[in-house]
């Protein structure tokens, strides 16, 4: 089967895109391949909290924004605070006081998910830094917390989306909007959903509220997950079989 693999740093991470399939080594894929690619650049330039000319950065220093995405992300970060009970929240507090709005825990996904539109019509994966969404049947591995260059499982996913959030590459970068303290409890949360968006959005969630997140992610429907306590423990919710 032809299959064809393009790589490029975006966002500061690796993002793939796999194409297979009739047409996935012809130009017209290739040009898919790159609006995916621009599409996620053009993301970064408006939701990048490291860029001092991004959209974001403007809004945090208070300064008028008008621009339909940024809108549209604000309405989003308020969908997924009500959602999830509060514990994913986009205002997050300043050491000195007061809070700034870093909708990065909803943005990638939702960039993600915008980009793999560019793919429509091809059997492809798009992984952004371990979160993905894919079109066909692709066999995707989870990794080990504790040893990131182990796997604990893998699953199939068909037409969906997969997100983790967690300790592993990034350290406790989670925080508890509740407390403000960083989350404690959870080395990993891993989410297979139809949205990446969401699996993105339930996943920090998840992470922020700790081991008592499974309860609560067994009631959305459509979405399953496998959570890793600090102890190396395994939860999982109903429809997901744990590794043996």
């Amino acid at each position: 089967m032809t299959r064809q693999a393009f790589v490029e740093q975006i966002m500061g991470l690796p993002v793939s895109v796999h194409v297979r399939g009739p047409g996935a080594d012809s130009p017209a894929a290739a040009n898919a391949v790159a609006g995916a690619f621009a599409e996620l650049r053009a993301m970064d330039a408006v939701f990048s909290p490291y860029r001092p000319d991004s959209r974001l950065s403007a809004l945090n220093r208070g300064e008028p924004v008008v621009d339909p995405l940024v809108d549209a992300v604000l309405d989003l970060c308020e969908q997924a605070r009500q959602r999830t009970g509060g514990y994913f929240d986009a205002y997050l507090p300043e050491p000195g006081g007061g809070t700034r709005f870093d909708p990065s825990g909803l943005v990638k996904g939702w960039a993600v998910e915008r980009a793999a539109e560019h793919l429509e019509g091809y059997a492809f994966y798009l992984n952004a830094g371990g979160d993905m969404t894919v079109r066909g049947s692709w066999r995707v591995g989870v990794e080990d917390p504790a040893q990131p260059d182990q796997l604990l499982t893998t699953i199939e996913v068909v037409d969906g989306a997969v997100a983790t959030s967690g300790t592993a590459h990034r350290g406790a970068h989670i925080v508890d909007p509740h407390t403000g303290a960083p989350a404690r409890g959870l080395r990993s949360v891993t989410i297979i959903g139809p949205s990446l968006t969401w699996a993105d959005v339930y996943a920090t969630a998840a992470a922020a509220q700790g081991p008592p997140a499974v309860t609560w992610l067994a009631t959305l429907p459509g979405y399953e997950a496998l959570l890793v306590g600090d102890d190396g423990a395994l939860l999982a919710t109903p429809g997901w079989s744990l590794p043996a």
